[in-house]
């Protein structure tokens, strides 16, 4: 779909508008067309806003790498460093459909990622496990699913990612903000040309979603940190957009 848009000016005295202001072609709205003319005049504006609104919601990202001297001693010790992580979250009270698996692999280790090791080292270290979930919690209680999933051996964890349960409500609120800003910006533009705002025929908009994401990696310890406090992390303020598009009528 394109919008032609007309440059306007005054013609004597009087005022009048010699040209619209914006030229919609064929623009569908409600199952209906709309045509834009001379006889139909029209003023077309585009305006932002935003909502800003605290996360609820944080998606924590939890994992572990294990290595043994070989596939099998390498796949037993993922096996139980991947049952106690799951045990350990479920225990905290997090329920099983909010944790979800995001991959898991066992593969020989290659030469250079231990090329730095002793030779006794790189022989228990010939195979690795890793594995990584996706939690989702409320974001207050992001920081204990972390502190949970790392005691019990996630050495490969915290990302979180930050959302809104309710995403349409701050959308819809951001819209309603950028179509108000849109309907004063009209009614400016009339005043200019001596003219009365008349009814919206039209309006479409976008929204955009800027969170702020904070990157961690937490890497575990063995059990010896277990009274260890989780870490401090706030969740951030989610900022929504909306940029509007809206065709007013003069008269």
């Amino acid at each position: 779909m394109q919008f032609v848009v007309c440059r306007s000016r005054y013609r004597g005295m009087a005022g009048w508008l010699a040209a619209a202001l914006a030229v919609l072609a064929a623009l569908p709205v409600a199952g209906q067309t709309i045509q834009v003319n001379k006889e139909n005049r029209t003023i077309s504006v585009t305006a932002s806003d935003k909502v800003i609104a605290m996360a609820d919601t944080g998606t924590v990202h939890v994992g572990f790498i294990a290595y043994g001297a070989d596939s099998d001693a390498a796949y037993a010790a993922g096996s139980r460093i991947s049952n106690a992580i799951i045990k350990a979250l479920e225990d905290a009270g997090i329920a099983k459909d909010a944790i979800e698996s995001e991959n898991q692999n066992v593969s020989p280790v290659q030469s250079y990622q231990v090329e730095k090791l002793t030779p006794a080292e790189q022989e228990q270290r010939k195979f690795q496990v890793t594995q990584s979930w996706t939690v989702r919690v409320p974001a207050d209680d992001a920081a204990k699913a972390l502190d949970v999933a790392v005691k019990a051996g996630a050495n490969q964890s915290g990302q979180i990612d930050w959302s809104l349960r309710d995403e349409n409500a701050p959308e819809a609120q951001a819209e309603a903000k950028a179509l108000q800003s849109a309907r004063a910006q009209a009614e400016r533009m009339a005043q200019s040309l001596n003219a009365k705002l008349g009814v919206l025929l039209y309006a479409s908009n976008q929204v955009e979603a800027s969170p702020i994401q904070p990157m961690m990696r937490a890497l575990a310890a063995p059990t010896k940190i277990e009274k260890v406090a989780p870490l401090a992390i706030n969740p951030p303020r989610i900022e929504k957009t909306a940029t509007v598009y809206a065709v007013f009528a003069i008269e």
